[in-house]
């Protein structure tokens, strides 16, 4: 459920296409905040157990209290010495930081920048969170239990469709920023600092934009948008989008895509 809960952190950055700037959703900023933070106290409470959860030998449930504070020991000892480190850096606040207390200090052109930070922080925890995944699905496949693994499998894509859905959304965002910042480099009269909404968005004209970064008409000799251009033309990347929109457009895109027939 985590690792389903990180991408919300990449529908943050919109696009305003009226002024031409990018911006940030402040409700998506609270509500991706609030619940991953629930998620970490889960997690917090999992890694306080794994100190004293465990199998006990038959013969040390029969041998006494003095045993079992041997075998809580031995616990703690192995649990330390396997998981714990990977799962301090799963519950590590990382994107929380990101959004509400390293972005806000940011200024200037470094504002373009937001995309990046949130992608590096969540892939970051991505590495130790899948490790913990792949335990789990090994041992819930090897079951002998079908259905069980099945459901666990169909969960899985799921997952894997809204992560690479969100990705794709953040990257659509990425691709039409460093446009502008092309286009702007050609323009005497443009500014960096015109990009971003909460700075001098709007200041300046930038209806020049609509020629070196066409969307409605694409043309591949002026610049290529990839894959990310049915993101940019269906509007999903836009802030006046409601967020079921955005969602489950971008989940529907990597389902499509994660599909063998594909």
């Amino acid at each position: 459920m985590a690792v389903s809960l990180d991408p919300l952190f990449f529908y943050v950055p919109v696009i305003d296409d009226r002024k031409k700037c990018l911006s940030l959703d402040s409700t998506m900023e609270i509500t991706a905040s609030v619940l991953r933070s629930f998620t970490d106290i889960f997690y917090m409470l999992h890694i306080i157990f794994q100190f004293r959860t465990g199998f006990i030998a038959p013969s040390s449930r029969e041998s006494g209290r003095g045993v079992l504070v041997e075998d809580t020991r031995a616990i703690a000892k192995r649990y330390l010495s396997s998981y714990f480190l990977i799962d301090i850096l799963s519950v590590l606040p990382l994107p929380q930081v990101v959004i509400l207390i390293i972005i806000p200090k940011m200024a200037g052109s470094s504002y373009l920048n937001t995309k990046n930070v949130l992608k590096f922080a969540v892939i970051f925890q991505y590495v130790p969170r899948f490790m913990r995944i792949y335990p789990l699905y090994k041992e819930v496949v090897t079951s002998g239990i079908a259905w069980a693994g099945a459901a666990f499998n169909l969960f899985l894509y799921m997952i894997a469709s809204q992560v690479i859905g969100a990705f794709w959304y953040l990257f659509s965002i990425e691709r039409q920023t460093n446009c502008w910042r092309q286009a702007c480099g050609t323009q005497d009269t443009c500014r960096r600092a015109y990009l971003f909404c909460d700075g001098a968005g709007g200041a300046g004209n930038l209806s020049f934009l609509d020629n070196h970064c066409p969307i409605r008409t694409p043309n591949e000799t002026v610049f290529n948008f990839g894959i990310f251009l049915d993101a940019l033309q269906s509007g999903v990347v836009l802030s006046s989008t409601g967020f079921s929109d955005k969602f489950f457009y971008c989940f529907w895109w990597g389902m499509r895509n994660l599909r063998p027939d594909v």
